[in-house]
């Protein structure tokens, strides 16, 4: 006959539950570390502002909504096209919408010049940057900006990040846009068309490389991008604050092969953010963070400049504050 098993001795069982209750203890706070505020999964409907048809925003939104829902399955995710960051970021701060892409030079105006919701606005993650790419047929005497002075320029619709961003180059150039050329408001759904029809004789566009839109042009017409002197960056910066976020960069030659012959083209990069405002819930705003940094190499093989999200440096949103669900996103994966 087996031994009796060994009767605890009070003293035991009460270090035994003590030990138990320590574990449930940690296991409750290692749970609320991993989950979402130890809420239940978030639920409902978002509604995201991209950008025009033919643009990266929109493609990106297309593809981040397949991986939302794969991720937060109770949420439905309706998109809505766009005119471009600053319509973009009018949506967000009137509720309009719950989560958008802008550039940082296009927020730091919508900020400084204090208009409605600008103090609710949240960053998520800094996503990709933005280049500036100036476009001509390839026999064009157009070799910098300041040559465009004459000429009918696309320059974006009104609503847009680019259509800052060109209005300044020019002016850094010496060119009154309201009257030293012939502006027309073309984006980049109908600017190429334009100029393989000769309607217009260039056209600027803000976006990431390559752009799809961009890459096809110069596969089926000869154009050529023209570089942005470094020089033009320097007068931006002394202009203002929205301006500081404007760097000097360069498209690397295999960007658009057939426009570039082989070589580098200087340029102007703008950082994307995403964002929301301090209406979107915490659990929401983690787990759509989440989502855009977890899905970076599933988009980024159709939509290349996503491939750049960086969780290193996603949780720099200047000149927004980061939302607290990105935050504690942001910690919960810290190495």
């Amino acid at each position: 006959m087996l031994p009796a098993p060994p009767v605890l001795s009070r003293l035991g069982r009460r270090r035994a539950l003590q030990g138990a209750a320590a574990a449930l203890v940690v296991l409750g706070l290692l749970l609320w570390w991993l989950l979402p505020f130890g809420r239940s999964a978030p639920s409902g409907q978002l509604t995201l502002s991209t950008g025009s048809h033919s643009g990266v925003y929109q493609r990106y939104g297309e593809l981040l909504k397949d991986a939302l829902a794969r991720d937060m399955p109770d949420v439905a995710i309706d998109l809505r096209t766009s005119e471009g960051s600053q319509q973009n970021l009018e949506r967000v701060a009137s509720g309009e919408a719950d989560f958008t892409i802008a550039t940082a030079d296009a927020v730091a105006k919508y900020k400084r010049e204090g208009l409605a919701g600008a103090s609710r606005l949240r960053g998520c993650a800094r996503l990709y940057d933005d280049y500036v790419q100036l476009v001509v047929p390839r026999d064009s005497p157009v070799r910098s900006v300041a040559d465009l002075r004459g000429k009918v320029v696309g320059v974006g619709q009104d609503g847009s990040g680019i259509r800052l961003v060109a209005d300044r180059l020019m002016r850094a150039a010496g060119i009154d846009p309201g009257k030293d050329i012939t502006a027309l408001p073309s984006g980049i759904n109908v600017a190429p068309g334009q100029l393989e029809k000769g309607r217009i004789d260039a056209f600027f566009w803000s976006g990431g490389l390559p752009t799809n839109t961009v890459q096809k042009l110069s596969e089926r017409f000869p154009v050529r991008l023209v570089a942005v002197e470094p020089e033009l960056v320097s007068k931006l910066h002394a202009s203002g604050d929205p301006t500081s976020y404007y760097r000097s960069a360069v498209m690397p030659a295999d960007a658009y092969p057939q426009a570039q012959g082989g070589l580098p083209v200087e340029t102007i990069a703008v950082a994307n953010l995403l964002v929301t405002t301090d209406r979107m819930s915490a659990a929401q705003t983690e787990g759509f963070t989440r989502t855009v940094i977890r899905s970076r190499d599933r988009i980024g093989n159709t939509v290349h400049p996503a491939q750049l999200v960086d969780l290193r440096t996603a949780v720099y949103t200047d000149p927004l504050p980061l939302h607290e669900g990105a935050r504690h996103y942001y910690r919960s994966v810290k190495p």
